[in-house]
């Protein structure tokens, strides 16, 4: 997977990250990593009670204005932790996972996969063999993706949008809708729409596919879940997150300074209903109070 020219995302940048941080994302070929803690907040079938150890990559190939890792992902802003060594990296993954997690959860990875591979397979020649998860926000690569049927267990992808404008005006790529619907279908096509349990009832494969309300944006997330259930499955597991939390950026910025209406929840869960979605987690409308992670700790999530 080339960083010489690097093609690696769908922005495709071509720049060689091996010289500098001249792309999109900000990032050279180094370790950029934000945090590598242990989380209990995912999914029941993602963390369970053990929790998973996830690794957030700093920088992101969007600039979704509302992001809540706003800390880690402005492409400007500087990272806690960048560049680390590959050594130091897999000794904090390792030292997790040896106290019983046996999930690795790789959180913005769509700019970093040649990293990740990396990681992947030094953990795995020190004798850890983790549940491998690839949480992204959707935009991601069909090629890049095609990659990594072999390395990946559970996909957990972002479908943010369905409608162009929303994604070019919040998120800053107006593509998105073709791009996800992509690369949703390729990771789809690798795992399948059955959800592959374990006695524990933790995922061991197969793919979820997160939705997060937006406030003022009820049509976006219909549009998002008929994409779903038409073009993929109703059958496949769905997360649909009330948790949408305005954060200072967006504080002139209507309808995203202002909370989730109870009302636009619903009308969203009944059309998830009528459509024949049975598999999955929808929150609780109280969940906007948290779900607000402070990188600036060692663990950013209190745990």
């Amino acid at each position: 997977m080339r960083l010489d020219t690097c093609r690696i995302c769908p922005r495709q940048c071509g720049v060689d990250r091996r010289a500098a941080s001249s792309g999109f994302c900000r990032t050279d070929d180094g370790y950029a990593i934000a945090s590598i803690t242990l989380h209990r907040g995912e999914e029941p079938a993602i963390s369970g009670t053990r929790g998973i150890c996830n690794v957030f990559f700093g920088h992101c190939n969007l600039r979704c204005r509302f992001c809540q890792n706003v800390q880690i992902s402005r492409n400007e802003a500087p990272l806690k932790g960048a560049n680390w060594s590959l050594t130091t990296v897999v000794d904090r993954i390792t030292a997790i996972l040896a106290s019983g997690v046996d999930r690795l959860g790789f959180v913005s990875p769509s700019h970093m996969v040649a990293q990740m591979l990396a990681i992947i397979a030094e953990v795995r020649q020190r004798g850890f063999a983790p549940v491998i998860v690839y949480n992204s926000n959707g935009y991601d690569r069909v090629e890049t993706l095609r990659q990594l049927e072999e390395w990946i267990d559970v996909y957990l992808p972002d479908c943010k949008y369905s409608d162009p404008l929303l994604a070019g005006r919040w998120s800053g790529a107006a593509d998105y809708p073709r791009v996800a619907a992509a690369a949703l279908a390729e990771m789809y096509r690798q795992k399948g729409n059955l959800l592959h349990l374990d006695d524990d009832g933790l995922a061991e494969r197969g793919l979820i596919v997160r939705h997060l309300v937006l406030p003022g944006a009820v049509a976006n997330s219909l549009g998002v879940l008929r994409f779903l259930a038409e073009e993929l499955s109703p059958r496949l597991t769905l997360s649909l997150m009330s948790q949408y939390q305005p954060i200072e950026a967006v504080a002139g910025l209507e309808p995203l300074n202002r909370q989730l209406l109870p009302e636009e929840y619903a009308r969203v869960v009944a059309e998830m209903e009528r459509l024949g979605f049975a598999h999955g987690w929808v929150q609780e409308f109280s969940s906007a109070d948290y779900y607000n992670p402070d990188f600036s700790l060692d663990s950013p999530f209190g745990e």
